[in-house]
C-alpha cells in the first residue's frame, strides 16, 4: 500500500491548488479524482466553459449589433454556427484541463482515477481505473458541489435541464425559461439571448442576485429588460412539466395568481450543494451537517484533527478562488505554518456584461449592524473610456466608514469590473480610506477612474467628473 504524507480527494480549483501547495512544501502528495480529466466542475462543466460561451456570444452580439456604429461593415448576413461555438468551448477546457495534468508532473503530485472513499482516518479506498488504497498522514476533501433542484421538478436533461446540460446544447433554444435569477441562470442566460433566444428568468426573490448590493442588482435588471429579457420577479415556481418538445411551467406571483410559462427548454439554475456522495465520511469520524456541509473549524479541521476539508463542500460563497485560497491555507497549516484568509476580503463576481463584481460589506448589512457610512457612486457613462468603447452602463459605489473613511465595501457593475475588483481587494487589504484611493494616479482614459471618482465622491462629495 502507497503511502502519502497528505492526500486529497477532488481536483477542483481547491483541490488541485491545495496538492500543488503540499508538494511546494516539500511533502508527498496524492490527488484523488472520479472523472477522467482533472479540474473539477469549474474547468469542466463551470466557471471555464461558461466563460467561453459568454465571450463568443458577446462577439457574436457586437458584429451584429454594434460594429455599424463604428464605421465596419459586414456584406451578408452574419449567422451561429453553435456547434462549431460549443467545439471551441471545448476546445477551451480541454487545453485548461491539460494544464492542470501537466501542473501535476510538475510537481511529483501521483494522480489516482476512481471514486475516493474513507477506509477510516487514514485510509482512502480508490473504486475506479486506479482501484486499490492508500494511506495518508493528512486527508484534504475537496469534493466541491454539483447543481441543486426543487423537490417537484423531474430533470431529463434534455428540455429541463442543468447549467452542465446547457454548456452543450445542440440547437438555440426559441424560448428558455430560466428558474433562478442568480449568477449561472443570468450567465447563461445571456449567452442564449445574445445568440436569438427568448428568455424569461423566474426568481422567488424580490430581486436577482439577492445577495448582492441591491443597487447592483436594479442595474442589471435594466440592462436585461432594456435586451428584451422577461423578468418575473417575486415568482414561486409550482410545477415544471414537460409535454414533447415544449416545457411548461407555472408559478406563484406576489398577488397569489398562478401564472403559465411556454418554452423549449428550462434552464433549472437554483444553486448548487455540496458534494459528500460516496465519500462514506461517517468511517473517518468526519460530521456532515443539515445542509449537507462537512462541518470545519476556524483551521478547516473536521471532527477528525488529521482530516480538513475545504471550498465548496464546506461553509461559505461557492467560489473557485475562496476554494483555492483555502486550499492553500489547509497547505500550510499541515505544515506548521500560520496561514490566514479574511473571508470579507474574498470577491464575487458575476461575468455578464456589464459585468457585476463586490467586495465587502453591502449597504444592507451595514444598515442591519448599524454601522454609520458614506457613500460615494460615480456613474461609467461618464468616462471617456467607456463612452469611447461604447460601454456606458454602471457605475463603481465605494461604501466608507462616516467617521474614520475606512473603506468597508466596493460595489461595482459595468465594462471590466470582473478585473477591476482587484483594485478595491487590495486597498481594503490594506485597510485604506476612501481618501487614499483618491489620491493616488489612475490611468486616462481607462475604466479603473470610475473607482478614484467614486472615492473622491465619498471624500466630501469631491467628484471631478460628475
Amino acid at each position: 500500500m502507497k503511502s502519502y504524507d497528505v492526500a486529497v480527494i477532488g481536483s477542483g480549483p481547491g483541490g488541485y491548488v491545495a496538492a500543488i501547495r503540499c508538494a511546494q512544501l516539500g511533502m508527498k502528495t496524492a490527488l484523488i479524482e472520479k472523472y477522467s480529466t482533472l479540474g473539477g466542475t469549474c474547468l469542466n462543466v463551470g466557471c471555464i466553459p461558461s466563460k467561453a460561451l459568454l465571450s463568443s456570444s458577446h462577439h457574436y452580439e457586437e458584429a451584429t449589433k454594434h460594429f455599424e456604429e463604428h464605421g465596419i461593415e459586414i456584406p451578408g448576413d452574419v449567422k451561429v454556427n453553435l456547434e462549431k461555438m460549443i467545439a471551441r468551448k471545448q476546445a477551451v477546457v480541454d487545453q485548461t484541463t491539460g494544464g492542470i495534468d501537466f501542473l501535476m508532473k510538475k510537481n511529483n503530485i501521483e494522480v489516482f482515477e476512481g471514486l475516493g472513499s474513507f477506509i477510516d482516518a487514514t485510509h482512502i479506498k480508490i473504486d475506479g481505473k486506479d482501484a486499490g488504497e492508500i494511506e495518508a498522514k493528512n486527508i484534504i476533501i475537496a469534493t466541491g458541489s454539483k447543481p441543486s433542484n426543487l423537490p417537484f421538478i423531474e430533470l431529463d436533461k434534455e428540455r429541463i435541464i442543468t447549467s452542465t446540460e446547457a454548456l452543450k446544447l445542440k440547437e438555440i433554444p426559441k424560448h428558455m425559461i430560466v428558474i433562478g435569477g442568480g449568477v449561472i441562470g443570468l450567465e447563461l442566460g445571456q449567452v442564449y439571448y445574445r445568440l436569438g433566444a427568448e428568455v424569461t428568468v423566474i426568481e422567488y426573490m424580490d430581486r436577482i442576485l439577492p445577495t448582492m448590493d441591491a443597487g447592483l442588482s436594479k442595474e442589471l435588471n435594466k440592462v436585461f429588460k432594456k435586451a428584451k429579457c422577461k423578468m418575473m420577479m417575486s415568482h414561486k415556481v409550482q410545477s415544471v412539466e414537460r409535454k414533447g418538445d415544449e416545457v411548461v411551467v407555472k408559478a406563484e406571483n406576489k398577488k397569489g395568481e398562478v401564472v403559465e410559462f411556454k418554452g423549449d427548454y428550462c434552464l433549472v439554475s437554483v444553486g448548487r450543494r455540496p458534494y459528500t456522495d460516496g465519500l462514506n465520511a461517517e468511517a473517518a469520524g468526519v460530521k456532515i451537517n443539515e445542509r449537507g456541509q462537512v462541518e470545519v473549524n476556524e483551521h478547516l479541521q473536521t471532527s477528525s484533527s488529521n482530516i480538513y476539508a475545504i471550498g465548496d463542500v464546506v461553509r461559505g460563497a461557492m467560489l473557485a478562488h475562496k476554494a483555492e485560497e483555502e486550499g492553500v491555507f489547509v497547505a500550510e497549516t499541515i505544515a506548521g505554518q500560520k496561514p490566514h484568509i479574511d473571508y470579507n476580503l474574498i470577491p464575487g463576481v458575476v461575468y455578464t456584461w456589464p459585468e457585476v463584481a463586490a467586495v465587502g460589506k453591502t449597504e444592507e448589512e451595514l444598515k442591519a449592524e448599524n454601522i454609520e457610512y458614506k457613500v460615494g457612486q460615480f456613474p461609467f457613462r461618464a468616462l471617456g473610456r467607456a463612452r469611447a468603447s461604447g460601454d456606458i452602463d454602471g457605475f463603481v459605489k465605494i461604501l466608507a466608514d462616516k467617521s474614520t473613511d475606512e473603506v468597508l465595501g466596493v460595489h461595482m457593475i459595468g465594462a471590466r469590473c470582473a478585473d477591476l475588483i482587484a483594485e478595491a481587494v487590495t486597498a481594503m487589504e490594506f485597510r485604506a480610506s476612501a481618501e487614499d484611493i483618491s489620491r493616488y494616479s489612475h490611468a486616462h482614459p481607462t475604466f479603473a477612474e470610475a473607482i478614484k471618482e467614486a472615492a473622491l465622491a465619498a471624500t466630501d462629495n469631491r467628484a471631478l467628473h460628475v
